[in-house]
């Protein structure tokens, strides 16, 4: 399938958005425009568009049925088996089916995009790799410099569908480079400063939880912010601090006085955080359940895995905003 990319843009003020439809409905760009110039906000490689890259590897991967990783290649649900597809160095599964499938566009207004993916029909294959059908649908909308994704995920089927979901966005660092590439109060990434509000981690083992959590010594420091320069992370967080009903993180760039805001509601309860090797974005990817959900869920340990019965759903939204 030739790679198909959609376009949305607000009116008022410009921002746009464009979302790769044939590979995982992937939202690879939001161009915001704060002070009427435009900020690239996501990281994607140069060649996203055109599909040929890794779809972990950039704008925002919608992780579904399971976001994160699953021990090995095979999930055992009520004494039987699913085949998963290999997807890290360490042989494991990881990140679910949505993010490297085509979706079909269900409507498009000027700043709206919705799209969806109903396993069973449009990949019969998941069949016979996930004990129940799921329909997965992604709104994306432009308001201002805020993009909004809400997420519907329904089981159409006959039985119980058990599943977590996860959103993997690449935000850019610093905050200062506008599209045509000049500088406009460029600062440096390292100088960022990250907000995020975490208070416990999952202890790791080959990257997967193995069941412990640990309160995080300098959580208060986490909490106010620390300097990009200073993170080195791929770790999973939990215990998240909420407002209400929305639990906050940001990145602030101090030579531009620009800030990300990402706001994520209480379906959300983890949260991994990752600072790729290239050090010109990091992710922070509010999750439903802890990776290793299935597995840690059987030692009969609370990790979030979601039950979803025949003829229900659950809904989630994100925000991103600039200024």
């Amino acid at each position: 399938m030739a790679p198909q990319t959609l376009p949305i843009r607000d009116p008022v003020t410009g921002s746009s958005a464009e979302i790769l439809v044939s590979q995982g409905f992937n939202c690879f760009r939001f161009t915001a425009m704060p002070d009427g110039q435009p900020l690239e906000i996501l990281y994607a490689p140069a060649d996203f568009a055109t599909g040929q890259s890794r779809p972990s590897r950039g704008g925002i991967p919608l992780m579904f049925p399971f976001p994160g990783r699953i021990p090995g290649t095979t999930l055992t649900w009520k004494r039987k088996k699913y085949t998963l597809e290999a997807g890290d160095a360490l042989g494991n599964a990881i990140h679910g089916f949505v993010m490297s499938r085509p979706w079909r566009v269900i409507d498009q207004a000027d700043n709206q995009l919705s799209g969806e993916f109903h396993a069973w029909r449009d990949d019969p294959s998941l069949k016979e790799r996930w004990p129940a059908d799921f329909k997965f649908t992604a709104i994306y909308t432009l308001l201002g410099n805020t993009l909004d994704g809400h997420y519907i995920i329904e089981n159409p089927g006959d039985t119980p569908l058990p599943c977590g979901f996860g959103t993997h966005p690449y935000f850019r660092v610093p905050l200062g480079k506008n599209m045509s590439g000049g500088e406009n109060m460029c600062g440096k990434a390292d100088e960022c400063i990250v907000k995020l509000p975490v208070q416990e981690r999952w202890e790791l083992k080959e990257m997967l939880p193995t069941g412990r959590r640990i309160k995080l010594k300098k959580a208060k420091e986490f909490q106010a912010g620390q300097r990009y320069g200073d993170l080195k992370l791929d770790d999973v967080f939990t215990d998240l601090q909420f407002d209400g009903d929305w639990c906050q993180s940001s990145i602030h760039d101090p030579a531009s006085g620009r800030t990300i805001t990402q706001r994520c509601d209480s379906t959300f309860r983890e949260c991994v955080v990752y600072t790729p090797p290239h050090r010109e974005a990091i992710c922070i990817e509010p999750l439903t359940c802890a990776p290793s959900s299935f597995e840690l869920t059987r030692q009969k340990i609370d990790a979030g895995l979601r039950t979803i019965a025949p003829g229900e759903s659950i809904t989630a939204r994100v925000q991103i905003s600039v200024s």
